[in-house]
């Protein structure tokens, strides 16, 4: 199993002091937490999409780059990418619609993605885009076929669209219990199955929301702040009620989807996420949800590769 974060680049206000971190102080912490995670020995470290003022990943590709010269080990990917708003041939070459039109938009981009992933010469045509008619699609990437996850939260068809493509699928699990999406992930591996995919190229990965310290409690109480500033606030522009301590750590329980706490209790969380998924291939951490000082960043990041993935290596392999 590939353990690893996922950042979107957050710059939001201390919840105690109120002080926002500059932007250029945000991303030279974030490119060292990326050097920090390649040290400790962390699989992956993944950079989001987001055009919002408190995130400063609306250019990931950028970001990747600078954190490349940095590192020598860690895969650098795509945490994820907004591919219903934007060009598939600058996506490739990269790793004015009518967003009413999403599930078709994502749907015909992601065809031509993979006939780009697939071909060098391409020809397509669809609805919403011109069509290429034996361009080249360059440059091509180093790592053939280049990797491509379907992110999907609880709606069924993209479970199952995700299965029939044979695609990867990345399950973003910000709340309740990990289990009760059992039954959608099994009704993508049975449609991957009966589109003739191997369980090879089935593989599940897990998006969650966590933070590590020294003691379960000193972890919840650092992270819960910042936590409930941001979920209030995107409470309040979607109709959610505010973040309260109580559902927090209700959330963080042995069965909550939230990854807080100690290495042997965040260890014990992904192998219960794990079992209750019916295995996964990856999991990473979203940390930057809550304002935190970079040590304790840098903190969570040691805890997380120096203690966390040897414990559940040990138990996988036993």
């Amino acid at each position: 199993m590939q353990i690893g974060i996922d950042s979107f680049a957050a710059s939001i206000p201390d919840p105690v002091t109120g002080v926002t971190t500059s932007h250029v102080e945000r991303m030279k912490d974030l490119l060292a937490e990326i050097e920090l995670a390649d040290q400790v020995g962390l699989d992956v470290f993944g950079i989001g999409e987001h055009h919002r003022r408190e995130f400063l990943d609306a250019a990931p590709a950028v970001i990747l780059s600078a954190a490349a010269a940095r590192t020598s080990r860690i895969r650098l990917t795509s945490a994820v990418k907004v591919l219903s708003a934007d060009d598939p041939v600058r996506v490739f070459q990269d790793f004015g619609l009518r967003l009413d039109d999403y599930d078709e938009l994502f749907a015909e981009k992601l065809d031509l993605l993979l006939k780009i992933r697939a071909n060098e010469q391409v020809r397509w045509s669809g609805h919403h885009r011109a069509p290429l008619t034996g361009q080249g699609v360059y440059p091509r990437p180093v790592q053939n076929p280049l990797p491509i996850w379907i992110g999907v939260g609880g709606t069924p068809q993209s479970f199952i669209r995700a299965g029939e493509l044979g695609l990867p699928l990345m399950v973003a699990i910000i709340g309740g219990e990990p289990h009760r999406f059992r039954p959608l992930v099994d009704l993508y591996r049975e449609a991957g199955r009966q589109a003739g995919h191997s369980e090879q190229q089935l593989t599940v990965g897990v998006h969650a929301i966590g933070f590590l310290g020294d003691t379960t409690r000193g972890a919840a109480d650092d992270f819960y702040p910042g936590f409930a500033q941001t979920f209030t606030k995107i409470g309040r522009e979607r109709g959610w009620p505010p973040a309260t301590r109580a559902g927090f750590d209700a959330t963080r329980g042995p069965t909550g989807a939230y990854l807080i706490g100690d290495a042997e209790t965040v260890a014990e969380k992904i192998l219960h996420v794990n079992k209750s998924l019916g295995g996964i291939s990856r999991i990473t951490f979203q940390m930057s949800v809550s304002a935190m000082p970079h040590a304790k960043v840098a903190r969570s990041i040691e805890i997380l590769g120096r203690d966390v993935v040897p414990l559940v290596s040990k138990a996988l392999r036993t």
